[in-house]
């Protein structure tokens, strides 16, 4: 039987991986990773839209206040309004047929979109 459960990539492997392709040390590749995180972070903090061309979009929307029920009790809770983060893929990373994301640098994948 498959398993449905999705590998989890954590920070040090996104580090790895850069270090990996552009064959700087892992020092400095953690500290690019960082640095993009930080300006990621900031932008959002600030409300900014973040587009990455062939990755996605990040925005950051409004939520409404509502009423959430405690699992445990069934008593009513108040969720207070807020900002909530939203990610919407970009085409190179929307799923295909077979729910597999499409690759479209690997030169391997379908030329019809």
């Amino acid at each position: 039987m498959k398993s449905t459960e999705a590998e989890v990539v954590i920070k040090l492997d996104i580090i790895n991986r850069v270090a990996e392709k552009t064959g700087v040390p892992k020092m400095k590749a953690e500290q690019a990773v960082d640095a993009l995180f930080h300006s990621m972070k900031e932008a959002l903090t600030r409300g900014e839209r973040i587009e990455l061309r062939g990755f996605g979009v990040f925005v950051v929307k409004p939520r409404k206040r509502g009423v959430g029920r405690n699992p445990r009790t069934g008593e009513e809770v108040a969720i207070p309004s807020g900002k909530t983060i939203r990610f919407k893929p970009g085409k190179e990373l929307q799923t295909n047929e077979n729910g597999e994301i499409r690759d479209d640098d690997s030169g391997e994948s379908d030329s019809h979109s």
